[in-house]
């Protein structure tokens, strides 16, 4: 039966009797923890509109040195276009499930129906090792999916007592590389593992990401840091691993990207509940970066709903180019609009791959910043203040400046000069045979020209600061008849081609207004 819990969300928490287990010493003769195991299960019915988070409280007693729970839910046939049964599975310590406190000890989501959390490296990934203390412990159910039927669900509880094991002991990775000073790095900053629901180990990532020719990657796997105490041996002085997470709430998913290692995210609220904005600083205070990702993503509580004003930057290109960037892009342009009509600061774009397991490709795309190392901190400084474009692949190179009066600014940069001075806005690209160069600004499209087979060529269109608040570059390829596409008309020639590189933009600021 279920008794109301503690609200800890969109419309509270539940929380279920608790599983009781005998002591240590009730078990065995003389008082002495011996190898021994008991399993308790607690089977139940969830209805339609049931709380996010279903807690089952399990007493733990003393002696116990490892945790193992699985669960089963019912899968009912539901009728075309209703969303069926799904429910993920997490557990949280004796140290209670306040939002935001210290009790996390893991989760896998829809990922796994089973797991084990233990003092040493047996534990689950996903799942943080260390002490299994006595107390109330709390297996979490999240049932973000639930039929007109209502979901039926088995849990099983199995706790094994004896001595710990050898202390888990993290190898976290460090936070600087080889690097080559200031200069372009190239990196992907949205990748899982088994650690949440990719089918990769960290082995296999960073083998990716060094194929791809990535400089850096930042692990972000879903709503878990149990990954961190894995990354050292796979980083180098060839490759900077950063650690964070993907925060995986029901109004949207977001990057907690350069989190110490180490350090865990909440994310069990909707936008409603108003905690987005404590989590958000959580990570500022802790160095790192938020950022929407995927925002137009067509999945269950994908899509982006706390607004972007907490926002360090916006993840406009997620994976293979689909509609859902495209709609991404064009929210992230109006949001530069409107930064530029405030006249204050203003969100870049990074693009990621987001890749799980095979066919997906690590580095699809990746994002290339400029930064004075190859350093956590400078690379966080590079996307925050928008030193960055996206590329398709490290095939592709993009060089992109404003040129006036003598002076020359570059991605990210703002140049300044007198509202009716030329600037000469120059763009170089390689490696997109057949690609068209877009260059926008606040107007929209300003001029498009196209590159030959060989995919390279350079791009000049002149402007002045009255004209242009701003000018960013894309270069897209042909579209599937091999025609380019074109801008500024109506009708179908307004489809474009998929994206093979998107630069933040240069500002132009005008001199003679202040602005």
């Amino acid at each position: 039966m279920l008794r109301a819990g503690t609200a800890l969300g969109a419309g509270a928490a539940l929380a279920l009797a608790p599983l009781s287990f005998a002591e240590a010493d009730q078990v065995t003769a003389g008082g002495v923890p011996a190898e021994g195991e008991v399993t308790r299960v607690i089977s139940g019915h969830l209805d339609t509109g049931v709380a996010d988070f279903v807690y089952l409280p399990v007493e733990v007693p003393r002696g116990v040195n490892q945790i193992a729970v699985s669960y089963t839910y019912s899968k009912p046939t539901v009728p075309a276009g209703t969303p069926g049964n799904s429910c993920d599975i997490g557990i949280f310590d004796e140290r209670g499930t306040e939002l935001g406190g210290r009790g996390f000890r893991g989760w896998s989501g829809g990922a796994r129906t089973s797991f084990v959390v233990s003092h040493d490296s047996t534990t689950t990934p996903g799942y943080l090792p260390g002490p299994v203390n006595r107390g109330t412990w709390h297996v979490v159910l999240g049932p973000y999916q639930v039929a007109p039927q209502g979901m039926d669900y088995t849990v099983t509880v199995t706790l094994r007592y004896g001595a710990p094991g050898a202390a888990f002991v993290p190898d976290y990775p460090p936070t600087r590389a080889g690097g080559r000073g200031r200069a372009w790095y190239r990196g992907d900053a949205h990748l899982h593992t088994v650690h949440s629901d990719g089918k990769r180990l960290p082995s296999e990532v960073a083998a990716g990401a060094r194929a791809a020719g990535l400089d850096f990657m930042i692990s972000t796997d879903h709503n878990t840091s149990s990954s961190h105490g894995v990354w050292g041996e796979q980083a180098g002085q060839d490759l900077l691993v950063i650690t964070g997470e993907e925060v995986t709430t029901r109004n949207g998913h977001w990057l907690a990207l350069g989190l110490p290692a180490g350090s865990w995210i909440d994310w069990r609220y909707r936008a409603r509940d108003g905690a987005f904005s404590r989590f958000a600083k959580q990570v500022h205070k802790l160095g790192g970066l938020v950022v929407p990702a995927h925002p137009y993503c067509p999945y269950i509580a994908s899509q982006w709903k706390f607004g972007y004003a907490e926002a360090d930057a916006v993840e406009v290109w997620n994976g293979p180019w689909t509609y859902d960037d495209e709609s991404a892009v064009d929210t992230w342009d109006a949001l530069l609009g409107e930064a530029m009509r405030r006249g204050d600061g203003w969100q870049p774009a990074i693009g990621n791959s987001d890749a799980h397991s095979e066919p997906q490709v690590i580095g699809l795309p990746h994002t290339v910043v400029n930064a004075e190392n190859l350093d956590r901190d400078a690379i966080l400084d590079g996307i925050r203040s928008g030193r960055s474009w996206i590329a398709e692949s490290s095939s592709v190179s993009v060089g992109f400046t404003a040129t006036g009066r003598g002076r020359v600014a570059g991605i990210g940069e703002t140049l300044r000069l007198p509202s009716q001075a030329p600037v000469d806005v120059r763009v170089e690209v390689a490696g997109v045979p057949n690609g068209t160069v877009r260059l926008i600004t606040d107007e929209g499209q300003m001029h498009q020209e196209s590159l030959d087979a060989s995919g390279a060529g350079t791009v000049v269109w002149r402007t002045t600061a009255s004209l242009a608040a701003y000018v960013r570059a894309e270069v897209r390829h042909p579209l599937a008849d091999g025609t380019p596409g074109k801008g500024n008309t109506m009708a179908a020639a307004l489809q474009w081609g998929p994206m093979a590189a998107l630069t933040n933009p240069i500002l132009l600021r005008s001199t003679d207004t202040g602005h």
